[in-house]
């Protein structure tokens, strides 16, 4: 279920953790790995998403 644009959660995956939508990446990861100093590039190489994606992470952790 889509609890904000391009964030899903669902109980099966990821323990109902948001996650990005058609992946299951959590947000928390995402954000975590910004925190640490990596940058989006390196983010997008990695983990193989999109700068939307990227930023729709970044939306939704400045929402809760």
């Amino acid at each position: 279920m889509e609890v904000f644009p391009g964030i899903s959660m669902d109980p099966t995956i990821r323990f109902g953790k948001p996650c990005l939508a058609g992946t299951r990446i959590d947000v928390a990861t995402i954000l975590g790995e910004l925190a640490s100093g990596a940058s989006a590039e390196d983010i997008e190489a990695e983990y193989r998403l999109t700068r939307e994606q990227i930023t729709a992470a970044l939306r939704y952790g400045t929402q809760v």
